[in-house]
């Protein structure tokens, strides 16, 4: 580890980082981060520039309250952890962040934040598949499991479980300036870029809830997303009346038909560019959409790219071509 916010060789200007490894961290983040902000600090000190300190911070060593760092990070964990029982943690953590302590979380370390009771009316991110169960757990928090980084001052959380790539390129940035951030980023060889979690985004519909009419109208829209699949028709199919159609459908998926409708086709067509190499038009053809204007429209509102970028990041074909 690198020199902790206690070492007397830590510089004036230079800033102090906690992660918080509870029972359950993905270690991987925690030893990541640390050669991240290495790394960065190897090339700040060659400018003379800011240096990160980082600690790693384990259950049986939480530091008393009067220790000040400039920022902690939660990481996420493979274990299904949630922290419900880290109340040691959770007090610290709420102590911290009332000392002006900049706090951080990544994938499921933002249940340690909620639990902290720091979510309320704050903007969050989270992995897009926890969305449910963030959203049951804490209520009043504003999730928006579309964006890979939010950062609202005091409070900054990331999305997927490698978004602690993100996090941390997120503080080289705001402490070490764009250059380091830069440098860093080619010597490591990642992507410095702004990214979005709706890039990576599946659509996984609900099919575990127990209404039979709506499973097999959903297993039927899975092979004809090119047929009509306006509300009247697929009530018609269910053979429902309108009204009841869809109350079921939104009691049983979570969404209003033409919302499911277009989650379903553009999660076909991230398939069909991915795996072919047919052109985007035919693409949105094959999946339902006779105008194409339209279709990239709403493949970039659902996706944040155009189908085009989407196909050139996410093939798994040479379509350099």
């Amino acid at each position: 580890m690198q020199n902790t916010p206690n070492t007397p060789n830590a510089r004036k200007g230079d800033r102090s980082l906690a992660i918080v490894a509870y029972q359950g961290v993905q270690e991987a983040a925690v030893l990541g981060l640390t050669d991240l902000f290495d790394t960065a600090n190897t090339l700040s000190r060659e400018q003379g520039g800011i240096v990160i300190n980082v600690e790693a911070i384990r259950p049986d060593r939480i530091p008393a309250v009067s220790v000040h760092y400039d920022a902690l990070i939660v990481p996420p964990n493979r274990s299904n952890a949630r922290g419900e029982a880290d109340s040691e943690f959770h007090a610290w953590i709420k102590a911290r962040h009332r000392a002006g302590t900049l706090t951080a979380s990544v994938c499921a370390g933002v249940f340690w934040l909620g639990h902290a009771g720091l979510l309320a009316r704050r903007p969050v991110t989270t992995h897009w598949a926890l969305e449910d169960e963030v959203r049951a757990a804490f209520p009043d928090a504003d999730l928006q499991p579309e964006h890979l980084l939010i950062d609202d001052s005091d409070i900054i959380t990331a999305g997927g479980m490698m978004a602690w790539l993100d996090l941390g390129m997120f503080f080289v940035e705001r402490w070490q300036g764009v250059e380091v951030l830069s440098n860093t980023a080619r010597y490591l060889l990642i992507d410095p870029g702004k990214r979005e979690q709706r890039n990576y985004r599946s659509f996984r519909p609900n099919l575990n809830h127990g209404d039979e009419t709506v499973l097999a109208l959903q297993l039927w829209m899975e092979g004809h997303v090119q047929d009509d699949l306006g509300v009247e028709a697929l009530a018609e199919r269910s053979k429902l009346s309108g009204r009841t159609f869809l109350r079921r459908f939104k009691a049983a998926t979570g969404l209003n038909p033409n919302a499911y409708v277009q989650a379903l086709r553009v999660e076909k067509a991230r398939g069909l560019l991915e795996r072919t190499r047919e052109p985007v038009g035919a693409v949105g053809w094959a999946v339902g959409y006779q105008d194409f204007s339209a279709f990239g429209r709403v493949f970039r509102s659902v996706t944040g790219l155009t189908a085009a970028e989407y196909r050139r990041r996410f093939s798994v074909l040479d379509v350099r071509a």
